[in-house]
């Protein structure tokens, strides 16, 4: 049974959370062949690490002395932590900041197979390896000590959560301004494409009624005037109809232009280094290059396309 103190567990979380900022950081940072600063938070600590490996401590208590069980139950633990974790910060933020969706045997995209294995290899290699010098450390530490930095971090971090979940939440707030504005558009296009649609089938129906009209009425037709008059009479019609909707055409073309032209403007201001929104926005996406969304990918693309050319230019 573990004896530890609220300020020593305090300890534990800590150093595995940044023990997982580093193992993270470095792992994505191969990946993309450049530094990434991983995580929901802008300091050195994943949270997520550091409850994965309290929850495995705690639910291993039992079978320490049992190496399959401690796989076993260390991945069943922390796998439900990573699942609920996963599931309500896309809840909150409505963004993923993992996603396995390309992996076999994964539970909506959240956890996986491989994933669960993972954390069961970690559950052995942490109770069995790690922690027994680190619970040693630890418990080395004075009480006056042990408080004064628990104290000290639990303030640091506690104002980069905050920060962060401001970052979060204006990420959230740009990507559904950009995907109503996208979807506004969206609509008119498709409103201008039905409306020119219609406006040739109406075209076409009225030729081909005159076409109808005027081989129904040849055989009466006397001489060339009366022809000629109501060939005109009916070319007018079809002029008028097609002025219409000409006009209606130009209206809805005009509207989609000036929408077009605001959403431009919109992402211009968005990518703007005064912008706080953007520049929340974009430290969460730096920070977290594999993030996805279901409801915003096409505003997430295009913040990522902002980020894009801003690193362009700097080049």
């Amino acid at each position: 049974m573990y004896s530890y103190n609220f300020t020593q567990w305090l300890l534990i979380f800590y150093l595995y959370s940044f023990v997982g900022w580093v193992w993270e950081s470095c792992y994505v940072s191969l990946k993309k062949a450049r530094w990434v600063n991983r995580g929901f938070l802008n300091g050195p600590f994943l949270p997520i690490y550091g409850f994965g490996a309290l929850t495995i401590l705690l639910s291993t208590l039992a079978v320490r002395e049992n190496l399959p069980l401690i796989f076993l139950f260390g991945m069943a633990a922390a796998s439900v932590l990573e699942y609920f974790t996963g599931v309500g910060m896309e809840k909150i933020f409505h963004v993923r900041y993992w996603d396995y969706s390309n992996q076999k045997f994964n539970l909506n995209g959240h956890i996986c197979l491989t994933s669960s294995l993972a954390w069961g290899f970690f559950s052995v290699l942490l109770v069995r390896v790690i922690h027994p010098p680190v619970e040693t450390a630890v418990l080395s530490i004075p009480a006056t000590t042990a408080e004064v930095v628990t104290v000290v971090l639990s303030i640091l971090v506690a104002g980069d959560v905050t920060q962060s979940f401001h970052e979060a939440l204006d990420l959230k707030e740009t990507l559904i301004r950009l995907s109503e504005s996208n979807e506004h558009i969206r609509r008119l296009q498709k409103r201008l494409e039905v409306a020119s649609a219609f406006a040739e089938l109406d075209y076409e129906e009225q030729q081909k009624k005159f076409r109808e009209k005027l081989a129904g009425k040849g055989e009466f037709l006397r001489n060339l005037e009366e022809y000629r008059q109501m060939q005109q009479q009916r070319l007018r019609e079809l002029a008028q109809k097609l002025a219409q909707s000409v006009e209606a055409g130009k209206q809805k073309t005009e509207e989609l232009s000036s929408l077009q032209e605001m959403l431009v403007k919109e992402l211009q201001e968005l990518g703007s280094r005064t912008n706080r929104k953007y520049r929340h926005a974009a430290r969460q996406l730096r920070r977290n290059p594999g993030m996805i969304s279901e409801k915003y990918g096409d505003a997430l693309k295009d913040i990522r396309e902002i980020m894009r050319r801003k690193n362009t230019k700097k080049d």
